[in-house]
């Protein structure tokens, strides 16, 4: 029963270009990642974030937010991407292959 009681040391972690938040907060054993997030303040210092779409994960793992966190989690808020990824590489191959040596 004494573990129910225990806290837990977390970090929630969000970037964006120009800024990065590392906060490190203590929340109580049994503690969900959305309530760690929710409870840790991020929403308010970075309003555009939105968990109920946007994805998380703990140490680079997509999880979902009624994952219970466990001690030195690193919870990380990932933003959706601008560009596809697979079409961006489409378009850099393709220039690649349009340019010739130079002879």
């Amino acid at each position: 029963m004494a573990e129910q009681s225990a806290n837990v040391a977390i970090q929630v972690c969000y970037a964006t270009v120009e800024q990065q938040w590392l906060l490190d907060c203590t929340v109580a054993s049994g503690t969900t990642i959305q309530q760690a997030i929710e409870s840790s303040g991020i929403i308010g210092q970075a309003p555009e974030i939105d968990i109920s779409v946007w994805r998380v994960g703990i140490y680079g793992k997509l999880k979902s937010l009624d994952t219970v966190v466990r001690e030195h989690d690193r919870i990380e808020i990932y933003r959706p991407l601008i560009a596809d990824p697979k079409e961006s590489r489409r378009r850099r191959a393709s220039k690649a292959g349009q340019k010739k040596p130079d002879q």
